[in-house]
C-alpha cells in the first residue's frame, strides 16, 4: 500500500467560500480547495501554506486543522491521506496560477456537481464548524462506492 500525505485548505468569509478550478493533474476540471503534497522536511501545516501560496497567491498566516480523510480507489494501490484545514488568517488577494483558477462562491451556490463526489458528504460538517475523519473508496469513474465519516474532536 502506497500512502501519500496531502493537504486541502479552504477560506470561508461570511457566506462565501474560496474554491479553485483545477487546471491540470489529479482533479483536473473540478472545483476544490487549495493544497497538495507535503514535501520532505515540511510539517503538514507548512505544506498546506506553501501549496496555498503556489496555487492562488494567498499567504496563509493562521489555520485550524479540521479533518482527515483517507481516499482510495478499487483499481489503484495508492491511499491519499488528506489533512483538511480552515484558513483563519491570510494576506493577499487570490490570483490565478498555472494549476488553479480561484473563485468565490456563495455557500448556497457551491458547485457540487463540478466537484469530487465525496465533497457533499463532508462539506456540510466543515461549513458547520465541525471536525471530521473518515475513509472513502472510489471506483475507476471516481464515484464513491463505500465510505465512513464521523464527527470527531481529534485526528
Amino acid at each position: 500500500m502506497d500512502a501519500k500525505l496531502l493537504t486541502l485548505g479552504f477560506v470561508l468569509e461570511k457566506n462565501k467560500i474560496l474554491l479553485g478550478m483545477k487546471k491540470k493533474g489529479l482533479g483536473e476540471g473540478r472545483w476544490n480547495g487549495f493544497g497538495g503534497k507535503v514535501e520532505a522536511g515540511e510539517t503538514i501545516e507548512e505544506g498546506m501554506k506553501r501549496e496555498f501560496f503556489e496555487e492562488c497567491g494567498l499567504e496563509v498566516k493562521k489555520v485550524e486543522p479540521v479533518g482527515k480523510i483517507e481516499f482510495s480507489w478499487e483499481t489503484k494501490p495508492t491511499v491519499l491521506e488528506v489533512h483538511f484545514f480552515k484558513v483563519i488568517e491570510y494576506n493577499g488577494e487570490p490570483k490565478e496560477s498555472e494549476e488553479m483558477k480561484p473563485q468565490w462562491f456563495e455557500i448556497s451556490k457551491i458547485p457540487f456537481e463540478k466537484m469530487w463526489k465525496d465533497d457533499p458528504y463532508w462539506m456540510p460538517l466543515f461549513l458547520a464548524g465541525k471536525k471530521f475523519k473518515g475513509k472513502f473508496l472510489f471506483n475507476e469513474k471516481d464515484e464513491v462506492i463505500k465510505h465512513e465519516l464521523k464527527e470527531t474532536t481529534e485526528f
